[in-house]
């Protein structure tokens, strides 16, 4: 099943970088979900498992980084 997100959600894809889920795909419960996100800097679109990706900081909700994102863009800087 496929789902589109209005409105797409900002998250973190490891190894990838920072962007928006446009929608998310569910093969079932044998699978993880796949999040198709668009990337912000590359504008590249990844179809990530979702082990790989992470909601981004939110001051507003006290959603404080999460320490797989940070590392994650420490090493894509």
């Amino acid at each position: 099943m496929f789902t589109q997100l209005d409105p797409p959600i900002p998250l973190h894809v490891l190894g990838k970088g920072d962007g928006y889920a446009l929608g998310v795909i569910d093969y079932g419960q044998e699978h993880n979900l796949i999040w198709v996100t668009a990337i912000s800097k590359s504008g590249e679109i990844w179809c990530a498992p979702n082990p790989e990706v992470r909601m981004q900081d939110n001051w507003t909700m006290g959603r404080a980084a999460n320490l797989a994102a940070k590392e994650s863009k420490e090493a894509l800087a």
